[in-house]
């Protein structure tokens, strides 16, 4: 998905320490950190206890937080929600007074008396399904999972900070069973086995709170390799309930696709270390259904179906995991003061989304052209079905505005086009550098720069990022940023196009077996628990030549029948389809079952598409292949 956070508030009004020991003023300076245990060895009804030992305060009230929001999601997620059983302990080991001043919030009074804090976190994945928690369910990749194979901890989801304690550091110990594999970015300082064998306890440290945020890790049965990109260290971790897939057999799609990148990002990448964690959903009640990413600065959370086949899956993890991967450029090396100071209980947000999310998505796509992963048409089919999708949404809001007012009414429903129309405005931008530069500046070499100029270490002031943009490169983005970015214009496309000899028509266009023109060919019956194909399947090649209908209801696809609950799981995989797949599908017209049972091949409409100009002119042609492999 995404990203947005960094704290840092220190103020010196209480003191971190690593024993329960009293402390006077003086030990400020040995910034000892604050111990913090998540013990899955005990884990009951799904529930993980957490224990929290902040050492000694010097002050009469505490507050310690769990996040309302986290960076990357740009929602609500409200962690404290999750947490039962809040209790807090005196030196003596009696139970203290504690209030909730919030959902996230909890208010210890006579804190010097204060030495530790339990609770019960309970995991979000189990509360994804209608009726759970609320609408502040957090994204899937963003939550938490506790149960005997599988752990995703999200540490954000587990512990919290005390509001002066941001900047203090973390000791994180997690006791397991020992037959669990582990995986984490967070700097290991040693393992300790159980008197009896059966648990480990793996000790973690974190510099900071953010640390804490930033570093995901997975326990349980999955399978796990290590490879090297150029001088990247990738640690792939692979969690498939019925092992469906393997770290393994997704190693070499990782691999192709992270060694372009490298290739098409040049010097801007400095991270040694990259870790992706792949959580794949087997589709029940209690399984996560928010499919994508959420990004960190040197890994990423990723939840994917795992009905979905293998080519199908591999296609899907090149856009995701590149578009995360990308957030090295955008917002972890350039971004403003709203993220560098994050506020995870009340914060505010940067105008610059179109940056952070769209341009991270154009670059997720462009640099699969650039680098020969895909060609020039499945890129401009891309772009399409993203101009489709925009224009489906409000298209003449600003787009600073709502990046501002992410979290409130109407903007938060706009949220989902920073991709679409996000990424639009990327390559709007890119063309427009292409054709000022005569092809030699694009995109790229802009966040390049930026990145020179600033850095993970130094954010920008948001209110004069366009500024300081069209100062560095060319006239002609002042009036498109004013107009389209700033101002609530729509984008004509087709002058942006036009200037690389491409246009939008209609024409026979190659499409999707499940989206077309930027809407479903299949639709459905919440009384009769179906879904069928709509008139529109009757304008899709490969669904029409195989004698498919409106109102056929689908029963089953490649042997899964095909429910309301696990539809959107099921038709994931139908959208990753792709030429030269064995598919067997079975509907029923008027009660009789018909069966499909081919081998896809390109599908086709009549539509509108991106197509060349008849006569472009060997200029645009040229600016063209510099905007595409530059």
């Amino acid at each position: 998905m995404n990203n947005k956070i960094l704290i840092a508030l220190f103020t010196g009004i209480l003191l971190a320490s690593c024993s329960s020991a009293k402390k006077t003023t003086t030990d400020l300076a040995i910034n000892l950190p604050i111990e913090t245990a998540i013990h899955l060895d005990k884990v009951v009804d799904d529930k993980a206890p957490v224990t929290i030992n902040p050492g000694r305060f010097t002050v009469e009230t505490v507050t310690y937080r769990l996040p309302k929001v986290i960076q990357g999601t740009y929602s609500i997620s409200n962690f404290g929600s999750y947490v039962e059983d809040f209790k807090a302990y005196d030196y003596k080991g009696n139970e203290m007074v504690v209030t909730k001043t919030d959902t996230n919030s909890w208010t210890i009074n006579d804190a010097t008396k204060l030495d530790k804090i339990t609770y019960l976190v309970n995991d979000t994945f189990d509360i994804e399904q209608e009726g759970g928690i609320g609408k502040d369910t957090p994204f899937s990749p963003a939550g938490t999972n506790i149960e005997a194979n599988n752990y995703v901890l999200n540490l954000h989801g587990f512990i919290g900070y005390f509001d002066s304690l941001k900047n203090s550091q973390y000791k994180l110990d997690v006791t397991a069973s020992t037959d669990l594999l582990r995986t984490s970015a967070l700097q290991n300082m040693g393992s300790k086995l159980s008197d009896d064998g059966k648990n480990t306890t793996s000790s973690y440290f974190a510099p900071r709170y953010f640390d804490i945020t930033d570093n995901p890790m997975m326990y349980g049965n999955m399978d796990v390799e290590e490879f090297m990109v150029g001088d990247i260290k990738i640690v792939l971790s692979v969690y498939s309930p019925n092992k469906v897939h393997s770290a393994k057999s997704l190693k070499e799609t990782i691999f192709k696709m992270m060694q372009a990148q490298k290739t098409y990002l040049g010097d801007i990448n400095t991270t040694p270390r990259y870790d992706i964690y792949i959580y794949l959903s087997e589709g029940k009640e209690t399984s996560p259904k928010g499919f994508g990413a959420l990004e960190h600065h040197t890994s990423t959370v990723v939840v994917m179906p795992e009905a979905m086949p293998k080519e199908a899956l591999e296609e899907g993890l090149t856009d995701v995991v590149s578009h995360e991967f990308f957030h090295i450029v955008s917002p972890l090396s350039v971004h403003s003061e709203d993220i560098h100071y994050f506020n995870y209980n009340n914060p505010t947000f940067s105008k610059h989304l179109w940056m952070y999310e769209g341009v991270t998505e154009y670059f997720a796509s462009l640099f699969q052209v650039s680098e020969g992963l895909v060609d020039e048409t499945s890129f401009c089919n891309k772009m399409m079905g993203k101009i489709q999708m925009a224009s489906q949404m409000n298209d003449a809001m600003s787009f600073t505005i709502m990046s501002e007012n992410v979290l409130k009414a109407p903007y938060k429903d706009q949220y989902l086009n920073v991709y679409q129309k996000g990424a639009l405005i990327g390559m709007c931008i890119d063309i427009l550098m292409r054709e000022a530069s005569n092809g030699n500046r694009g995109i790229l070499s802009l966040m390049k720069e930026l990145s020179n100029k600033y850095g993970k270490n130094k954010p920008f002031e948001d209110d004069k990022l366009i500024d300081e943009i069209v100062a560095m490169t060319y006239p002609s983005l002042r009036e498109f940023f004013d107009d389209h970015v700033i101002g609530d214009i729509p984008i004509n496309y087709n002058d942006f196009l036009e200037k690389v000899g491409l246009e939008i028509r209609e024409g026979k266009v190659e499409t999707n077996y499940i989206l077309m023109n930027g809407a479903p060919i299949v639709s459905g019956d919440g009384q009769k628990g179906t879904i069928f194909f709509t008139d529109m399947v009757s304008e899709n090649s490969f669904w029409a030549d195989n004698g498919a209908q409106p109102n056929d209801v689908i029963k089953s696809i490649n042997g899964t029948d095909l429910t309301m609950l696990n539809a959107n799981n099921v038709l994931q995989g139908v959208f990753s389809w792709k030429p030269g797949m064995d598919v067997e599908v079975v509907l029923n017209r008027a009660g009789e079952d018909i069966v499909i049972k081919t081998k896809t091949t390109k599908t086709y409409t009549i539509g509108k598409g991106i197509l060349p100009l008849d006569d472009a002119t060997e200029s645009q042609k040229s600016l063209k292949e510099a905007w595409l492999k530059g």
